[in-house]
């Protein structure tokens, strides 16, 4: 049975979404595993009181991501699944109440036969609550390998595709694609959501339109959206041909999330130069007004599963691979990296630091050994290969260079390895490196630090059990200024990855670094990395995505536009539309009107650049004067001189300029003034600041009025010209405050006229 409030839509939505809504919702309802009953619509309908209502479905989190947290495995004819314990959505569960239960949406990391589909999926659901969305092969690579991979993720991480040879242009073929694909993720939500009580809550930048297609499909859908990649400035951004439907997508979300301010401040600037839309701060919120609705930016970092890294650390066969490699590099000092194969993990960069260090300090060769971790590529394709070749290349000639016998400087790991054996090399390392060029967020110096915090296990195998022997814990991390988990690190040494000296003496001063200090480091970490792990992460956005959503049913929803500018417009429930008839009705009975018209942005768009009347509107304007009993003014804030020459054709049309200092009743009628004449000396006091600010801050002008002075910034940058109008603001209320004039803000204006206006 559909609860109240999703019945509540039937005065905004059509019989025919009805009807689909109804068909979806039922299916959510207290299904055992595996069991998705059909509904008898006609029943449903028909069944009059709501007094019988099935018992209460559990609260819902749909977790929607490229990928869903299982592995799969092919064995003989048959598919194995199980989970990938180390995904984040999987171990995001933690933070949602205990009562929840979570379904996930995603597709599988292993290509299915399509007559295996329907029983994979179905055997998915039952046992693990996952729904799979199978991609067709072709448009799979179109829209991952293809346009997330090759062209969006080097354009969030600041790469411009300038030529053909440095990154993928964009490929009109490779968005249908990213269209197509998140079309079928839409579908598989729409399958199993109910609209009325689920929260979604959508990961990452692959899923960025998705968005759009749920809030068309269900108004007041619950929406979530995090993004865990970079979101670059504007500059960047603005060079994305889709670059308004993708803003568009997020804003249709209820609460979005970055991993830094810096991701928040770029998308919130691309909102505002690209969109006109101003985002403001309340008790700690900062939100946006969309279309009535307030859209909620969260800035909070990601965080590691500490319950399951702590166990790997108790595992004897993690304390026994400890000790063989603490045997292994007895007298060396281990520096550790563990990176992606990447083309912005700055490998080659790291190593180059490394030789450097090598070269200006003879004391530490045979000591310093730096251990590269390099995981599988996500993605295919020649950069990837360049990557590798040069990362190699790089390490070849640094060992040949410094290699002894029973000494190698850097020593490479092709991964994947487990994650066991990263945590015991995580153990026996003196230092960890995160040298990305840019990085998302990158968790490598979180997992660092809790193994480095040991286990009572570890501590066995390291030699320092018991309370004799008992050691202060110590880590260094030396991590990129560009990366996300950068801010939450303040006791790691931060580096310019590109200062290829800088890291070498950040190096330097990791291996050199009292005892003290790498123990005052390691506890400013472990206590924060400890108290924001990822249970605390999800259920701080869970938290927020409930009180953003809390205004849902308390407003009236509308859809507006086509395609991928589709958006709602929210209403206050006592809105209602104006009716044309009775306004016809009211119009003809009345024997005495007065017609009020504005001019800018009513009668004439506000980007027009010529302002000129058209004749269409001088013929719309006479006749309506021509009716005897009308009265019809153009109300404007424009200058008596400039509305006199346009509306010269209408002889009986009222003209109220510069916001009524000025009236003309008709064109043979003198211009009046609303009061007593007033002193205009003040101009001379504005006008020299005004000036000012407008050499400083290109694209604004000054517009001269009899009345009254006024700072244009429209065609100024709007955060520049934003900041100039709030201190051209106090400066004139300074000077100007002994004057019989008032200062206001507008939009895009700051404005100098008499007090008389305010009477």
């Amino acid at each position: 049975m559909l609860s109240r409030s999703c019945l509540g839509l039937l005065n905004l939505v059509s019989v025919d979404d009805y009807h689909a809504l109804a068909s979806r919702a039922p299916r959510l309802v207290n299904t055992a595993a595996g069991d998705l009953p059909e509904l008898d619509i006609d029943g449903m309908e028909n069944s009059g009181s709501d007094d019988a209502v099935a018992p209460a479905p559990l609260e819902r989190r749909i977790v929607v991501a490229n990928q869903l947290p299982i592995r799969a495995f092919r064995e003989g004819k048959k598919w194995r699944f199980e989970w990938d314990r180390d995904s984040l959505v999987l171990q995001l569960k933690d933070g949602f109440p205990s009562d929840v239960e979570v379904l996930y949406v995603g597709s599988l990391k292993a290509e299915i036969e399509p007559c295996k589909q329907e029983e994979v999926a179905q055997l998915l659901l039952e046992k693990f609550r996952c729904v799979p969305t199978f991609i067709p092969s072709e448009v799979h690579n179109k829209f991952y390998h293809g346009f997330c991979k090759h062209y969006l993720w080097p354009l969030f991480h600041y790469m411009l595709p300038m030529s053909p040879s440095q990154g993928a242009r964009f490929d009109r073929e490779q968005w249908k694609a990213y269209v197509l694909a998140n079309r079928i993720f839409a579908d598989k939500v729409t399958e199993v959501i109910n609209p009325d009580e689920d929260y979604v809550w959508i990961h990452d930048y692959h899923l960025m339109i998705l968005p759009t297609f749920l809030r068309k499909r269900f108004h007041r859908v619950k929406l979530g959206f995090f993004l865990h990649n970079t979101f670059p400035s504007s500059e960047i951004y603005r060079t994305l041909p889709v670059r308004e439907d993708i803003l568009r997508a997020f804003l249709n979300c209820d609460l979005i999330g970055f991993h830094t301010f810096d991701y928040a401040r770029h998308f919130l600037s691309c909102c505002s130069r690209m969109l006109g839309l101003d985002y403001e701060s309340k008790r700690g919120y900062i939100g946006l007004d969309y279309y009535g609705r307030t859209v909620t930016v969260k800035i909070l970092p990601a965080g590691i599963h500490m319950g399951l890294l702590e166990s790997v650390l108790s595992l004897p066969q993690t304390a026994l691979r400890v000790k063989e490699l603490k045997e292994e590099y007895e007298g060396k000092i281990v520096i550790l990296g563990v990176d992606d194969m990447d083309l912005f993990k700055g490998i080659s960069l790291k190593f180059l630091a490394l030789g450097k260090l090598l070269e200006v300090d003879e004391s530490l060769r045979g000591r310093v050994v730096l251990v590269q971790i390099l995981n599988a590529a996500r993605s295919k394709g020649k950069d990837i290969q360049d990557v590798k070749n040069e990362s190699e290349a790089i390490a070849r000639e640094i060992n040949e260079k410094y290699s002894q016998p029973g000494y190698q400087p850097i020593v490479y790991i092709n991964g994947p390895i487990s994650t066991q054996e990263k945590a015991a090399y995580y153990a026996v390392s003196e230092c960890c490196v995160v040298n990305a060029v840019r990085d998302g967020m990158n968790l490598v110096p979180y997992e660092y630090t809790v193994c480095r915090q040991g286990s009572v296990a570890l501590d066995k195998a390291l030699g320092v059990e018991g309370e004799d022997k008992k050691a202060p814990k110590q880590s260094v991390i030396i991590v990129s200024e560009f990366i996300g988990c950068s801010p939450s690190l303040s006791g790691a040494i931060r580096v310019n990855p590109w200062n290829i000296d800088d890291v070498a003496e950040a190096m330097n001063s990791a291996v050199t670094m009292s005892e003290a200090e790498k123990h005052l480091r390691h506890e400013k970490h472990y206590k924060y990395i400890s108290s924001h792990d990822v249970a605390y992460w999800a259920r701080s956005f869970d938290q927020d995505l409930d009180r953003a959503c809390r205004e849902h049913y308390s407003k009236r929803y509308w859809g507006v536009g086509l395609g991928l500018g589709f958006r709602i417009v929210a209403l206050d429930p006592t809105f209602r539309k104006l009716s044309v008839d009775h306004i016809a009705s009211a119009y003809r009975d009345t024997h005495s009107r007065l017609i009020l018209l504005d001019y800018d942005g009513t009668m004439m768009p506000q980007a027009t650049i010529n302002k000129t009347p058209s004749r269409e509107v001088i013929a719309v304007l006479n006749y309506l004067c021509s009716d005897p009993e009308n009265m019809v003014f153009i109300v404007s804030g424009r200058d008596k001189d400039c509305l006199g020459k346009w509306f010269s054709p209408c002889e009986k049309l009222g003209l109220s300029a510069e916001h009524g200092y000025f009236t003309r009743w008709s064109k043979d009628s003198p211009w009046e003034t609303c009061g007593l004449a007033t002193d205009f000396e003040w101009k001379m006091i504005a006008e020299p600041v005004m000036s000012l600010y407008t050499e400083a801050t290109d694209g604004s002008f000054i517009e001269h009025k009899e009345s009254a002075m006024v700072w244009h910034h429209q065609e100024a940058d709007p955060y520049f010209g934003s900041c100039q109008a709030k201190e051209l603001l106090d400066h004139l209320e300074s000077v100007l405050a002994n004057e019989p004039v008032v200062v206001i803000r507008g939009q895009h204006i700051v404005e100098v006229k008499p007090q008389v206006y305010l009477n």
